[in-house]
């Protein structure tokens, strides 16, 4: 990713990993930026010293979290997306000083409309605020399958962004995630906000994406009889909503609550297995420590320090 996307034109997403551990390596492959999906997150990022453009890409109301942004603006910068008035007020209250208009590109999620963008800048500048630029995430074409039609979506979607960009002024056009990485070429979009590329999970697998799984989460085999096989990890363990995950030479049958049911390979009770997770996003969030492992040896332990809300 480093190699497509060099320094400041990647702004990574800790929200797939959640882990400033991993942050500094991203850090030390050049990128000095990084995308937060909570004010957690942000704070937990300018306590570990990790990273000097923070944005937070979501819209927040709550003037608490707001003002502890607000006193971690000395530590680093931090800069909060806007997509409504009642939004922009909030963030000027608590005295934050950069933002960046959310526009919506076609995903229906935040994100004002288009047309409306140019509005909440300048409503933004008249509280003496800095604004930095637009984002815009075309989450809904991340898992497009054809890759002529998804580049035609991507465009499409980054045309609209552009065109806000030109009435909201500023210096940063941001969008982007794994799935669509490398289809910005021709659009004016300079920072790209990728995230589950660090580790991956099966859903992105399904692309055929350039980059490798690197996280597990390690079961124990508990159960056998002729026809299946039962592990201890289960719902409580793993991010669901993108579909069951995945054993290698494996057919999972159903996850429960602590258990996944699995058929197609000769497992003993005792054995230790390597599920795949579906969405990595939320599967690091259920857990407090990631073992770093080499050679099939633990040689660092990494806490998962951003999770929670």
């Amino acid at each position: 990713m480093a190699a497509v996307h060099p320094g400041s034109r990647l702004r990574p997403h800790v929200k797939a990993h959640k882990c400033t551990s991993l942050a500094r390596e991203q850090y030390s492959a050049g990128h000095h930026s990084f995308t937060c999906a909570t004010p957690s997150e942000v704070l937990g990022m300018v306590r570990a010293g990790v990273g000097d453009d923070l944005l937070l890409a979501n819209e927040v109301l709550d003037a608490d979290r707001l003002l502890a942004l607000s006193r971690a603006q000395e530590s680093a910068r931090i800069t909060v997306a806007v997509d409504s008035d009642n939004t922009l007020d909030a963030a000027a209250s608590a005295g934050l000083r950069d933002v960046v208009i959310d526009v919506n590109v076609g995903l229906p999620r935040c994100g004002c409309s288009p047309s409306d963008a140019g509005r909440l800048a300048d409503r933004a500048r008249g509280y003496g605020m800095n604004v930095r630029g637009v984002m815009g995430y075309e989450g809904h074409l991340m898992m497009v399958a054809d890759r002529v039609e998804k580049q035609r979506q991507v465009h499409e979607a980054m045309t609209t962004l552009v065109t806000a960009a030109h009435d909201v002024g500023g210096d940063i056009i941001s969008a982007g995630g794994t799935g669509t990485y490398d289809l910005f070429s021709g659009t004016a979009v300079n920072e790209v906000q990728a995230g589950s590329y660090a580790l991956m999970d099966s859903q992105y697998a399904t692309l055929g994406l350039p980059f490798e799984q690197a996280m597990w989460v390690v079961g124990t085999v508990v159960s056998t009889n002729e026809q299946w096989n039962v592990l201890d990890v289960g719902l409580k363990s793993l991010g669901m909503d993108h579909g069951n995950p995945s054993i290698t030479d494996g057919s999972v049958w159903f996850c429960s609550d602590e258990h996944i049911t699995f058929s197609g390979t000769s497992a003993k009770i005792g054995d230790r297995v390597r599920v795949t997770p579906a969405h990595i996003d939320p599967t690091m969030a259920m857990h407090a420590v990631a073992h770093v492992i080499q050679d099939d040896m633990v040689v660092d332990t990494w806490p998962i320090d951003l999770r929670g809300w």
